[in-house]
C-alpha cells in the first residue's frame, strides 16, 4: 500500500487557505477530496496520521481529524485499525441525492415536475366510487379489469392493438422494472442498456443478477448504430432495456429506421425488448408523439403516471402479450399482492384527459428548458448545454471530466445533483456530463441555477480539479 507523507500532502495542498470560505476543517476536507478526484491521491493511498499533518499544516490536530471525520462520512476515505486512513471513491448510492432534502437546498436530484391540476378533484371522484369495491378482497396482481380496459383502448388508440388481459398495473415504473427484471433474467445474463441510462433500472437488472451491456447515446446523434450491430450477436442478450422516446437523461427519440433495426436484432437473438416509455408524449421540438415502441416489433412496454401526472401517485403499467403478464404475475406474488384500488380509480378519472395533460406539461417543460439554457448560456458559456428534444432534464457537457466535484461542491452550495457517472454502467465514465432538470417551477430554476454557477465557480477556482493535459486525456 502506498504511503502519502504528511510533508507531500501539505504540497498538494498548497494555497488552499487562500481560498477558505467555511470552517477550516470543511475547507480541508474539500480539498482533499478534490485532490482523490483529481487522481492526485491515487485510490489505495494511506493519507498521513493526524498528528502529522496537522504539524505540517500549522494547524491543530481536532481540525485535522474533523477533516478526516467528514472525509470518512463521504464515503472518501476509510480508516481500519493497523492501516490508518486510507483513500477511496464513494459507493454511487454514496453520491444519491439524500431522500429527504435538507432545509432550504434546491435539490435538482429529482427531475419530476409538481402535480398537474385537477389531480385533487380526480382524488375526490375516486373516492366517490370506492364503495363498489369494498365488498372485494382489494388484492389483485393484475389491476382492476375496468382500469385495463381503460389503459387498453388508450394503447389500441395511439395504434397498438391491446386487449385487458395483456396489461398489468403496477406500483409505478419503477416496480414494473423490478418485476420485469425478475421475470426475465437469470444469474449471469447479459441485458443491454443504453449509456447513460435511467440509474434505478441499472440497479433493477443488477438485483435480478443481469450483467448490463452499455451502448452509447449522445445527445448529437442519438442511439450508436455500429455498437448495436456488433453488441446484439456478441452478447447475446437475454433483456434490452430502452427508453426509445425523450431518454433520460439525453432527451432524445428513436427514429423509425432505429427502432426497426433494434426489432430485427432482438428478433434474431431472442432478445425481450422492454421499451420505458414513462416519459412518452413529452416531446419539445414540436414533432408528432411517435406511436408506442411495440408498433415496431415485440416489446415489453413501461408507462407510469409518476412523470407525467404526479410522483405522488404510485401507479405504473405493463404492457405485454398474455403470457408474459401471466408470467410476471406468478413473479409478483413473491413481492406483493397488487396496487392500491384508490389509485387505480384515479387513473380511470385522468385518463379521458391524458391528452390535454400532456399538452400542459410539455408547455411547461418547454418553458423551463428555455429558461435553464438561457441562464446557463450566458453564465457559463464553456458548458455545452444541448437544444434538448424532449424530456425532463438536460445533459450538459461540462467541458471538463468534473462532474463528482461538481455534486460535491454544490452541496456546499445549497443545491443537490446527480453527478454524470450515476447514469453510467461503469464508474468513473460520463464525468464530463452533469443532468440538470427543468421541471421546477421558474423561481426554483433560478434559485438552483444560482447555486450552480457558484459551485462551478468554486470547483474552477480549486487548483487541484482544474483539468490538466494528462488528466484529461485519461477520462
Amino acid at each position: 500500500m502506498t504511503s502519502l507523507s504528511a510533508r507531500a500532502l501539505a504540497s498538494l495542498l498548497r494555497g488552499w487557505r487562500d481560498a477558505a470560505r467555511g470552517p477550516v476543517y470543511q475547507e480541508l476536507a474539500d480539498r482533499i477530496r478534490l485532490l482523490i478526484l483529481d487522481g492526485r491521491i491515487p485510490l489505495g493511498t494511506r493519507l498521513p496520521a493526524e498528528r502529522e499533518l496537522a504539524h505540517q499544516l500549522v494547524l491543530s490536530r481536532t481540525t485535522v481529524s474533523s477533516a478526516y471525520a467528514s472525509l470518512r462520512d463521504a464515503g472518501f476515505v476509510e480508516s481500519t485499525r493497523g492501516s490508518g486512513s486510507v483513500a477511496r471513491l464513494p459507493r454511487h448510492d454514496e453520491l444519491d441525492p439524500d431522500p429527504d432534502t435538507p432545509a432550504g437546498f434546491v435539490d435538482f436530484g429529482k427531475a419530476m415536475l409538481p402535480a398537474v391540476h385537477g389531480v385533487a378533484g380526480a382524488a375526490e371522484r375516486a373516492v366517490a366510487h370506492l364503495p363498489r369495491f369494498l365488498g372485494e378482497s382489494g388484492f389483485d396482481p393484475l389491476g382492476l379489469l375496468v382500469a385495463r380496459q381503460a389503459l387498453a383502448e388508450h394503447y389500441t388508440a395511439r395504434g397498438v392493438p391491446t386487449t385487458a388481459d395483456q396489461l398489468m398495473i403496477t406500483v409505478g415504473a419503477q416496480h414494473a422494472i423490478h418485476l420485469i427484471a425478475r421475470t426475465v433474467l437469470s444469474r449471469g445474463d447479459r441485458a443491454v442498456v443504453e449509456a447513460p441510462t435511467f440509474p434505478h433500472a441499472l440497479e433493477a437488472i443488477r438485483a435480478a443478477g443481469g450483467r448490463p451491456v452499455p451502448v452509447p447515446v449522445s445527445t448529437s446523434d442519438g442511439w450508436d448504430a455500429m455498437t448495436l450491430e456488433q453488441v446484439f450477436p456478441r452478447t447475446s442478450p437475454v433483456l434490452a432495456y430502452l427508453q426509445p422516446e425523450n431518454h433520460n437523461p439525453t432527451g432524445r427519440t428513436m427514429e423509425p429506421e432505429m427502432r426497426e433495426r433494434v426489432a430485427r436484432l432482438a428478433a434474431r437473438q431472442g432478445t425481450v425488448v422492454v421499451a420505458d416509455e414513462t416519459i412518452a408524449g413529452l416531446g419539445l421540438v414540436g414533432r408528432p408523439t411517435p406511436p408506442p415502441y411495440a408498433a415496431s416489433g415485440p416489446a415489453v412496454s413501461i408507462g407510469s403516471l409518476g412523470k407525467s401526472v404526479w410522483g405522488g401517485l404510485r401507479l405504473g403499467w405493463i404492457r405485454a402479450d398474455r403470457e408474459f403478464i401471466q408470467r410476471a404475475a406468478r413473479e409478483r406474488f413473491t413481492g406483493d399482492l397488487g396496487t392500491p384500488i384508490l389509485d387505480q380509480l384515479i387513473l380511470l378519472e385522468l385518463l379521458p384527459r391524458y391528452d390535454e395533460i400532456l399538452a400542459e406539461r410539455r408547455a411547461a417543460l418547454s418553458r423551463g428548458r428555455d429558461q435553464l439554457a438561457a441562464r446557463l448560456g450566458a453564465a457559463i458559456p464553456e458548458w455545452d448545454v444541448p437544444h434538448t428534444e424532449g424530456g425532463i432534464a438536460s445533459w450538459i457537457n461540462l467541458g471538463a471530466p468534473m462532474s463528482t466535484a461538481l455534486a460535491i461542491a454544490a452541496r456546499a452550495e445549497g443545491l443537490i445533483l446527480a453527478a454524470g457517472p450515476r447514469f453510467g454502467v461503469e464508474g468513473g465514465v460520463f464525468e464530463r456530463f452533469i443532468r440538470v432538470p427543468f421541471t421546477y417551477p421558474s423561481d426554483e430554476i433560478d434559485r438552483g441555477v444560482d447555486r450552480l454557477i457558484a459551485a462551478w465557480s468554486r470547483v474552477r477556482r480549486t487548483p487541484a480539479i482544474v483539468a490538466e493535459p494528462e488528466y484529461a486525456q485519461v477520462v
